[in-house]
């Protein structure tokens, strides 16, 4: 039986909370905040994955 392999762009950006949750930040929270307008930093935080992609992110990350 191969090694799973965990999908490394996936890696770098979902993580496990301790109640056992998927959190990922979303995007535009880097840099050139001055510039952009509040709601759209608003709606850039971390979020929780939705239940019905939960399954996708167990195949993508098997071993987190």
């Amino acid at each position: 039986m191969p090694k799973l392999k965990s999908h490394s762009g996936a890696k770098k950006r979902i993580r496990k909370t301790g109640s056992g949750a998927y959190a990922f930040r979303r995007h535009s929270r880097n840099h050139l905040l001055s510039q952009k307008n509040k709601r759209q930093k608003r709606l850039s935080r971390t979020v929780m994955a939705h239940p019905t992609n939960v399954r996708a992110i167990r195949g993508l990350l098997p071993n987190l």
